[in-house]
């Protein structure tokens, strides 16, 4: 089974490429659901994360605010690489004992996990290969627009990330999400039928 990412920028496209591939038939781990389980009361990064960030991050019920801890980190890329230190290795690990399971149980030709910070975090060097989904920076931007970000907000969350070119130069695979929907599905089972055929053939 091929183990293989899937990234790009922020509003890029890569949820719904994601979804795409699940209703092909291929497992897609979400890394930010498997983040966000992480900072759970009583789960391995919380005292972590309190520790770092302090009380006010929490609601109530002394669970994470995301909302607050977001704000927090998108101000500040030193409290930004700090949260990614706590989170990105126990993801990793997590995602490939995930990898494992799925590997053991069923003969599928790949598997995906789709995370914005694959590169950043190093972590698409021990995978099969990346997929890289992309389109105009301008497209990003409206995107985020409609997702109730202002544009500085929408600005801060692309420049926190690496630029797309520089994701596209460790691509194995790429998707172009700048045209319409009909186009990226085409695209996706264009690709989903070249790992079913390397599989048969390896």
């Amino acid at each position: 089974m091929l183990r293989l990412g899937l990234t790009g920028g922020i509003a890029s496209g890569k949820t719904t490429v994601a979804a795409m591939l699940r209703e092909l038939g291929f497992d897609v781990l979400d890394a930010d659901s498997l983040a966000h389980k992480l900072i759970e009361p009583g789960q391995p990064a919380y005292d972590e994360v309190l520790r770092g960030f302090g009380p006010a991050i929490l609601d109530p019920d002394k669970r994470i605010n995301r909302a607050k801890l977001a704000k927090i980190v998108f101000d500040d890329s030193a409290k930004l690489a700090y949260l990614n230190a706590i989170l990105h290795p126990r993801v990793e690990a997590a995602a490939h004992k995930q990898f494992d399971e799925w590997s053991r149980n069923g003969n599928r030709p790949a598997a995906f996990i789709e995370a914005a910070l694959l590169v950043e975090a190093g972590y698409h060097k021990n995978l099969d290969g990346l997929l890289v989904i992309w389109c105009r920076p301008d497209q990003q931007l409206e995107r985020l627009r409609t997702r109730g970000f202002s544009d500085e907000q929408a600005r801060q969350r692309i420049a926190a990330q690496l630029p797309t070119e520089e994701k596209l130069r460790h691509a194995t695979e790429k998707i172009d999400c700048s045209a319409s929907l009909e186009d990226t599905r085409k695209q996706v089972e264009a690709l989903a039928a070249k790992l079913r055929q390397k599989t048969v053939k390896s």
